[in-house]
């Protein structure tokens, strides 16, 4: 396993202003009492000045100390200062993103109090909105720093290679990495400015439900998982099923369930294989697809009702799934982790959300860096690590995409002391407590348009 976990409450610039605007109040408490206590010293100075022939070198420790006293003062002012400017950017790039959030939505009594809100900050601080607007630029195109440096590299060693029989390989080399690498930053602004990947609180899925057949297979009843790593381990990766739903019991008679569902299974446009190319595209521009419409047979045919608890975990194109299904079902899910998602989704504040992205993952990098600001309930947070740093021939199968890396960044999250880990530890735990679970997993191919859209039928 390779990279640090960077946890973060998500968004762009996440920070906690008003925590900010505390320590900046505690560094102006500590100065006031500093500048008390220099004048203690003071006093205590000229006492001691009335007898120097006996106090000399009291003396000169009072005047080194009021020194130090005087520095420490200065400085304790100048750090709460710039932890206020700090305050008023990180401020300024959230109400940016609110005030775009109101624009489209037409909603004018938003902009108006925003726009009101972006005066006062920029009369106070004068330079905040340029760095703000910085902070908002930097992010929106440099963030896959670690994906263009290895596509820079990977196009050095492929130029390399293709004209090594020229013997003009370092020219070759040269110019296959930078234009590569020009390609990787080309990606990022447009996915990053343009906000592909980002879906908004009112996004819905367009077309009608495709024709599909549905095969429900009972399995084994196990516990719930106890972490994130088994929770990982459940997302279906192998075989005919491409979604699994947890239905549990509880003590008051009450339901929950948990849905894992798979990645891309082909890259090709299938004629039966719903979790293909064909269903990517779609979803990714907004349409309905095969794959979507399975998961939700899956879910109705596990038992799940409208308003019933759903917890649900997706790897790829089965986080573009859960994340619609966060969005738009009638469920109340609870609880949406993704795994290489292409997309980030504005869910509402009572889902906790956790995005877990690798920084060299071309397809986590569809959702152009996500929001600026956070989403989802308190205590949401993403996770981000570069999977896998050695650039070559090797990341043309898209390593640090797979599920495999994805279990190992699970692994880790579950080993840190991050206690917005021990949160999500606390729905594991909920579920723990079931009287009963039932497991079934579904395999889900196209049918034609005289098939049924929900056909269902048993396997043993």
């Amino acid at each position: 396993m390779s990279g640090e976990l960077d946890i973060r409450g998500g968004g762009a610039v996440e920070v906690d202003t008003a925590t900010l605007r505390d320590t900046a109040a505690r560094f102006v408490l500590a100065a006031d009492e500093l500048t008390r206590i220099c004048a203690r010293v003071g006093s205590l100075q000229n006492m001691l000045f009335a007898q120097q022939q006996f106090a000399g070198v009291a003396l000169s420790t009072l005047a080194l100390l009021a020194t130090r006293l005087t520095d420490a003062v200065v400085r304790g002012e100048r750090i709460a200062a710039d932890l206020e400017a700090a305050a008023a950017i990180y401020e300024l790039v959230e109400l940016n993103a609110r005030l775009a959030v109101a624009f489209w939505a037409g909603d004018d009594d938003a902009l108006a109090l925003i726009e009101r809100q972006r005066a006062v900050l920029i009369a106070q601080y004068p330079e905040a909105m340029e760095r703000a607007r910085l902070a908002e630029f930097e992010r929106a195109v440099l963030w896959p720093g670690d994906l263009v440096r290895q596509a820079t590299e990977a196009g050095y060693d492929l130029g390399g290679l293709f004209d090594t029989a020229r013997g003009s390989d370092l020219l070759a080399a040269a110019v296959g990495g930078v234009a590569v690498g020009g390609t990787a930053i080309g990606f990022a602004a447009l996915t990053g400015v343009g906000g592909w990947g980002r879906l908004r609180s009112d996004a819905t899925l367009n077309g009608a439900a495709q024709p599909i057949r549905v095969s429900a297979s009972q399995r084994p009843p196990l516990p719930a998982p106890s972490n994130l790593t088994g929770a990982a381990e459940r997302i279906p990766r192998t075989g005919a099923s491409q979604v699994r739903v947890e239905k549990y019991t509880m003590a008051d008679g009450s339901r929950q369930f948990a849905v894992y569902v798979s990645g891309t299974r082909t890259m090709a446009v299938s004629a039966k294989e719903p979790w293909d190319s064909r269903s990517n595209v779609e979803l990714y521009s907004g349409s309905r697809s095969a794959s979507y419409d399975a998961t939700e047979s899956a879910l109705r045919a596990a038992g799940a009702q409208p308003g019933d608890v759903v917890h649900a975990f997706g790897h790829s194109q089965g986080a573009m799934i859960t994340s619609h299904l966060a969005l738009e079902s009638e469920y109340d899910t609870r609880t949406l982790v993704n795994f290489g998602s292409p997309v980030e989704a504005d869910v509402g504040s009572s889902t906790l959300s956790v995005g877990i992205r690798h920084t060299d993952d071309p397809v986590a990098a569809l959702a152009g860096g996500g929001f600026m600001e956070s989403v989802g309930a308190p205590g949401s947070f993403i996770v981000e690590r570069e999977a896998h740093p050695l650039a070559g021939t090797d990341d043309l199968g898209l390593p640090s995409h797979q599920m495999t890396s994805y279990v190992e960044t699970a692994t880790m999250l579950d080993a840190s002391a991050d206690p917005r880990v021990h949160q999500l530890g606390d729905v594991f735990e909920e579920l723990s407590h079931a009287v009963t679970v039932e497991v079934t997993e579904f395999a889900a191919t196209r049918a034609d348009s005289e098939g049924a859209t929900a056909s269902l039928g048993d396997e043993e």
